[in-house]
C-alpha cells in the first residue's frame, strides 16, 4: 500500500503572506488592504477608499511575488507540523503562483527547513490533486488550503479527499467563515496536526 499523502497550499497555511501584501502596497503603490474585506478584490483600496480595478490586483500579485518574498515568515507550528507528518506521508505542496516562481518559492521555503515538491497552479486546485492522486495513488489524502474555492474544485473533482480549511492570519480568520465544502475548519497547526494524522490513518473520505 502507499503512503498517505498531504497536499498543502503555502501562502496562509505555511508562510504569512497578507499581511506582508498589506505593507508593500502600502509602502510602494500608496493603497490600503483590508483584512477583514472578503476578497481581494474588495480588500485593495486606493487613497480615496475605493476599491482598485481587477485589471489591478493581479499584477500588484504578481510584483509581490516577483520582489517582496523575503518579507515572508513561517506560520507557528508549519515545519514542525510538515516535519513530524513526513515521517509516515508524502507531502506536497501546491501553490497558487505562476511556474515563474516555483524556483523561488522552492528557495524560500528551504530557508523554514521544508523541503519537499512544490508544484505551482492557476486556478482551481481540483484537477491538479487529482492528477496527483492518480499518480501516486495514496492510501489517504489531506487537502489543506485557506481559501474556500479551491476546496469546493477538490470536492468537485476528488472528494475522495480529506479537506481541512485553514486560515493562518488571525485578521482574515476572524471574518471568513468555514469553506461549506471542507470537512473541518482548523486555524493553528497544534490542533491541525491530530485531526490530519487521523484522517490519513482512516482512508479515503467518503464522496
Amino acid at each position: 500500500m502507499n503512503r498517505p499523502l498531504l497536499i498543502t497550499d503555502c501562502d496562509e497555511v505555511l508562510l504569512h503572506m497578507v499581511a506582508h501584501f498589506a505593507d508593500w502596497v502600502a509602502e510602494a503603490h500608496d493603497l490600503s488592504f483590508q483584512l477583514d474585506a472578503p476578497g481581494f478584490r474588495d480588500a485593495l483600496r486606493d487613497s480615496d477608499g475605493k476599491p482598485v480595478g481587477e485589471e489591478r490586483v493581479w499584477p500588484l500579485l504578481d510584483g509581490f511575488f516577483e520582489t517582496e518574498m523575503h518579507r515572508q515568515n513561517i506560520v507557528p507550528g508549519a515545519a514542525e507540523a510538515l516535519a513530524a507528518l513526513a515521517d509516515a506521508a508524502d507531502i506536497v505542496i501546491l501553490t497558487n503562483i505562476g511556474d515563474e516562481y516555483q524556483a523561488n518559492r522552492v528557495e524560500q521555503l528551504e530557508r523554514f527547513d521544508i523541503r519537499h515538491r512544490v508544484l505551482c497552479n492557476r486556478g482551481g486546485k481540483g484537477r491538479p490533486v487529482l492528477e496527483l492522486i492518480e499518480a501516486m495513488r495514496p492510501s489517504a489524502a489531506v487537502f489543506v488550503d485557506d481559501l474556500a474555492v479551491h476546496h469546493q474544485s477538490v470536492a468537485a473533482h476528488a472528494p475522495q479527499v480529506w479537506r481541512l480549511h485553514m486560515i493562518a492570519e488571525p485578521k482574515l480568520a476572524g471574518s471568513t467563515p468555514p469553506a461549506p465544502e471542507a470537512h473541518a475548519r482548523i486555524d493553528h497547526w497544534d490542533e491541525a496536526l491530530p485531526w490530519i494524522r487521523a484522517r490519513l490513518a482512516e482512508g479515503p473520505a467518503l464522496p
